[in-house]
């Protein structure tokens, strides 16, 4: 009924749908390694990568704040299967990430695979078809680069048709989830009031709006993290703000970003003619760098090696703010966690620019805000107000106020959101999720009774440490074991079993308790307020990829096709012949040691163990007629 071809079932009938072998949501770097791995590892392009938005590279087509750049160096965040010889420098910026990431998607020819302006709202397992059903909403052109809410507010304000086009319904055996963690921007703080009365504008940093002018304009940034450390330092040399005020609420570990071989200017010189011409190049400083990167994994556990480690660095990292910063920001810019508890920001201009007279940096928390103006104040939200030995500002103050900017971060928390998932016997992902304690999939890829269902990148495979491209390709191909059967129609269903998933996000959420990100003492983005980490993986991304490398079969449930089955009996006959032919032949050669050459031996007991075998193989085979 369905088959393995993409194609059209019911004509005019109301209940048309399209049919997809595959069916891929997001056209980010997860979506874009799936769809090139399908073509370059199984031959496979009966395919289809819906996004919402209007432009392909997920997160990297929708951030364009100023100064958006890669913080791990391009040469590692890269596809290992399409590597780049030509990154004009160690850290590119944004746009040449994605124009990276375009020409994948053309060397690899799924550039017609992708479906633009496609928001896919529900998905529901059907049981007896065992398919899955999939609503999609059609979009305004560039409606689905706007978030979750701001689409909403659009609807209330103009209506539906302001927003969607059409809707259609499509059907795949395979869905393959690659939304990215990093998608729906947190919205304004309600409990800050006067947001209505401001006359000035708002915007999150994840969506900036390059209509607003920032010239001779006084700007408020709430937020330190790894997107404003990039974009603060611009807003004054750059865009010409008359003043930038930046609120944090505690310091984040702040890591000089690393400096390449032969130095910035050397490395954008010769890099590229090394990388074309010298062979290996490219990939020794690649594997140098995951080595690097991966030795930094010696921070987050819990052992005393580990806390020594980690006071080492710390050690390291306070010399360096004290040397780059003024003095007056000592006190607020010492954390009082371990370094690696919440992402550290690597960083190349972010402490030289408060430096600038123009920039000032307060721990005073927002409390108000009016027509043109913010009130920060009173208390403060780090140091402790209540360490009096602090000498940190915690008084009431009222600032001008023209552009608010939220650098506040993403729903991390809300795995899949807004996505509607329905699987068997109507269970919702999201109220598995909760049933459980939280989000959770087996190695961030599978749900039981979700079957044919996979996510890359999903629940607790973050690192912290290391390159998400690496860990996206990891699961690409983990997934690529289980997919590759189907699409040959050896297997009509694959799913996890429940006590492999329950016993993995046990193990999982029991190793974070004894890591920094949970014994530190910091609050992050990583965790929900009752405590439940479901961003990052509590172990080294070696021992993640050897699990993905080697797959532990007896976790999952396969329900094979009869031609499987066939397969699967025709295979164990075949290993039980060659283990009985070795047998006999075993047998024989010893008959014949006495007097007989080693050469001579050896054509006796290889023309032996054949006829035995195909002696074997002819009874097999008259059994199964």
């Amino acid at each position: 009924m369905y088959g393995n071809t993409i194609h059209k079932n019911n004509g005019y009938d109301p209940g048309s749908y399209t049919y997809y072998p595959i069916a891929i949501i997001g056209a980010g770097e997860s979506g874009i390694a799936m769809g090139c791995r399908l073509k370059e590892a199984l031959g496979f392009d009966q395919f289809r990568i819906f996004d919402r938005q209007a432009g392909i590279g997920g997160t990297w087509w929708i951030n364009r704040y100023p100064g958006v750049a890669c913080d791990v160096p391009a040469i590692f965040y890269s596809f290992s299967f399409c590597p780049n010889p030509k990154w004009t420098t160690f850290h590119p910026p944004g746009p040449e990430i994605v124009k990276y990431l375009h020409g994948v998607c053309d060397k690899y020819r799924i550039m017609d695979k992708i479906q633009l302006n496609t928001d896919v709202r529900e998905c529901q397992w059907l049981e007896e078809e065992q398919v899955w059903e999939v609503k999609l909403q059609h979009l305004m052109t560039g409606v689905g680069d706007l978030s979750e809410y701001e689409r909403s507010q659009k609807i209330q304000e103009h209506g539906r048709e302001f927003v969607y086009v059409s809707e259609e319904t499509i059907r795949a055996k395979v869905l393959i989830s690659s939304v990215g963690g990093l998608v729906e921007p947190k919205v304004w703080p309600e409990e800050i009031p006067g947001k209505d009365k401001f006359q000035g504008r708002i915007f999150h940093s994840a969506r900036w709006d390059y209509k607003v002018d920032l010239r001779d304009k006084d700007i408020i940034v709430v937020g330190t993290g790894c997107s404003a450390a990039q974009f603060v330092p611009k807003l004054t040399k750059e865009y010409g703000a008359k003043s930038v005020t930046q609120l944090m609420r505690s310091p984040p570990w702040v890591v000089p970003r690393q400096v390449p071989l032969f130095g910035e200017k050397g490395w954008e010189k010769w890099s590229p003619w090394l990388c074309s011409n010298v062979p290996g190049f490219a990939k020794v400083i690649r594997l140098l760098i995951a080595a690097g990167l991966e030795y930094d994994w010696r921070l987050f556990g819990s052992e005393d090696y580990h806390a020594k480690e980690r006071k080492k660095v710390e050690d390291q990292l306070l010399a360096h703010m004290k040397r780059t910063v003024p003095k007056k920001y000592h006190q607020i810019l010492q954390p009082d966690y371990g370094v690696g508890c919440k992402r550290r920001v690597l960083d190349a201009t972010w402490f030289l620019g408060l430096n600038d007279p123009a920039i000032e940096l307060t721990t005073l928390p927002l409390t108000s805000i009016g027509d043109n103006t913010v009130t920060l104040g009173p208390g403060r939200t780090y140091p402790d107000p209540a360490d009096t030995t602090s000498s940190a500002p915690s008084h009431e103050m009222t600032l001008p106020a023209d552009v608010i900017i939220l650098a506040n971060g993403f729903q991390t928390t809300k795995w899949l959101h807004p996505l509607d998932i329905t699987g068997r016997g109507g269970k919702k992902l999201h109220d598995v999720f909760e049933e459980r304690g939280g989000p959770q999939m087996y190695m961030g890829m599978a749900l039981d009774g979700f079957p044919n269902f996979f996510t890359i990148f999903g629940p607790n495979t973050a690192t912290g440490h290391s390159s998400v491209i690496m860990a996206s390709e990891n699961m690409v191909n983990m997934a690529l074991k289980f997919i590759k059967p189907m699409i040959k129609g050896d297997v009509a269903l694959t799913e996890i079993k429940k006590e492999a998933e329950i016993e993995w996000a046990r193990d999982t959420q029991s190793a974070l308790r004894k890591r920094v990100w949970n014994t530190g003492g910091c609050r992050s983005w990583y965790q929900t307020e009752e405590g439940w980490n479901s961003t990052v993986y509590p172990y080294s991304q070696i021992w993640f990829a050897l699990h993905c490398m080697f797959p532990t079969w007896s976790d999952w449930d396969i329900t094979y096709t009869r031609k499987g089955q066939a397969k699967k009996y025709a295979m164990k006959v075949l290993n039980t012949v060659a283990l009985v032919a070795l047998i006999v032949g075993g047998v024989k050669l010893r008959r014949m040691l006495q007097g007989r050459s080693l050469i001579a031996l050896l054509k006796t007991y290889i023309r032996v163990t054949f006829m035995a075998g195909a002696g074997l193989l002819q009874t097999a085979a008259s059994r199964v007629e």
